[in-house]
């Protein structure tokens, strides 16, 4: 994936021991392993739920590989932070605080004993992010392992799409490019490889990646995305990428040049390609079926007219596993008041404000610019799918964000080196004293 996205040129956490003599010394990056725990991480957000795959995986299986891959990344973390050493951040505070609210809508069990277990996995899920948080630097790193990881994803699908094409792009999902290999859906597909397109043209304009190692990530990943189908991901990966390099224009030519260039091919596009574009853009759908947006309205629609106690409205009905009556709720912010209330989305939405506002007030750069690209994509996805109040991808995208919008810790000065004092000869000592 090119020099760049292998290595990671900007060193240095945010752990200042080791500036005071006596001290331990400092650590000279991130560790490698800090990489394997994202992997985990993220090998635990994949879900179990998806396409057939060629060689069927029992449901339980997948289940057992996911939590286990969840435990091992947070024994990892307190293996490379035994003295728990983190850094104050808003948003594990509010991430802290959701699970908290989470912990009392679900005791009472009205979602049942998996709620409780839900709970357990977005605690250990929030404690191996403060546990990395002792890393965040306002660098790239994070981007960096964020754009590896689920290239490696997008490989597993692109490998099944080769293996069995049948298989990969089922009738059922209408044609749509779903997982092969591991159970993944169209819309989880189109978000990884919509994420990881913006990351990279960013780290691209930059100069933190070469042309050709761009290329590697972007072309493979535009073809997955667009045999996805997936509205949600190409809306937001253009309005993420135009908010993101809107925010370099006034200090980068590169960024100036891309967004001159990337207006004259949208405008080419809508005029000589619009049928073909509405096409896909329609999936072949009615427009009826398109304005109710593929039913999710209906059930939008009964999710709120159920009635619900003070109770249920404040703190919700504890973490599901996303759905109302039978159906997929497909809506962070309705998701988040099903299971969490009014409390629940009052956080999310804090969670917006403050990494927003943060981001809004750092000048411009690289790490401002992706971290603006990631808080407007999962803004933009909340509205068709869920995630934001569970341990998901979502969730992840956010951690990087509030990596990237990080101060560096200033190091504390060294004390100036004692002098020694130079012991004058015997003699002298007594002529002096004459």
């Amino acid at each position: 994936m090119g020099r760049d996205l292998t290595y990671d040129g900007l060193r240095g956490g945010t752990d200042t021991a080791g500036t005071r003599p006596g001290a331990e010394p400092r650590p000279v990056g991130t560790p490698k392993t800090v990489e394997l725990v994202w992997g985990l991480l993220i090998l635990n957000t994949l879900g179990s739920a998806g396409a057939q795959t060629i060689i069927p995986l029992p449901r339980s299986l997948i289940q057992m590989a996911t939590m286990g891959a969840l435990v091992s990344a947070f024994a990892l973390a307190l293996a490379l932070n035994l003295r728990l050493r983190i850094r104050a951040s808003a948003f594990l505070l509010l991430l802290t605080l959701l699970l908290v609210l989470s912990v009392i809508s679900s005791a009472h069990l009205e979602s049942g004993f998996g709620a409780l277990f839900r709970c357990a996995r977005l605690a250990l899920f929030v404690g191996t992010l403060w546990l990395l948080s002792r890393w965040w630097d306002g660098g790239q790193t994070f981007v960096r392992y964020h754009i590896r990881m689920y290239f490696a994803v997008l490989a597993t699908v692109a490998a099944g799409l080769v293996v069995s094409p049948g298989a990969a792009m089922p009738e059922l999902y209408g044609g749509r490019l779903v997982g092969a290999l591991w159970p993944l859906t169209p819309p989880q597909i189109g978000q990884y490889a919509a994420v990881i397109i913006g990351l990279t043209v960013l780290l691209l304009l930059d100069r933190r990646t070469t042309g050709a190692g761009a290329a590697v990530v972007i072309v493979p990943s535009l073809v997955l995305l667009a045999l996805t189908h997936t509205r949600t991901a190409t809306l937001g990966l253009i309005m993420g990428l135009a908010l993101a390099i809107g925010s370099l224009i006034l200090t980068s030519a590169a960024a100036r040049r891309f967004f001159a260039w990337a207006v004259v091919c949208a405008t080419v596009a809508a005029v000589g390609l619009s049928s073909l574009l509405q096409a896909w853009f329609l999936r072949g759908q009615s427009q009826e079926n398109f304005s109710n947006l593929t039913g999710r309205a209906k059930v939008w629609d009964a999710l709120l007219a159920a009635p619900r106690t003070t109770m249920e409205q404040l703190f919700g009905m504890g973490l599901g596993d996303k759905s109302f009556g039978g159906l997929p709720i497909d809506n962070s912010w309705l998701a988040v008041y099903n299971e969490q209330g009014l409390t629940g989305v009052a956080i999310v939405a804090a969670i917006f404000i403050v990494l927003g506002g943060v981001a809004l007030l750092r000048p411009p750069s690289l790490s401002r610019a992706c971290a603006i690209f990631l808080i407007s994509y999962c803004a933009i996805a909340s509205y068709t799918e869920a995630g934001l109040g569970d341990a998901s991808p979502y969730l992840l995208h956010l951690t990087v964000a509030a990596s990237l919008l990080a101060a560096p810790a200033a190091a504390a000065p060294l004390p100036a080196p004692e002098v020694p004092r130079r012991r004058l000869p015997q003699r002298a000592q007594r002529s002096e004293g004459t």
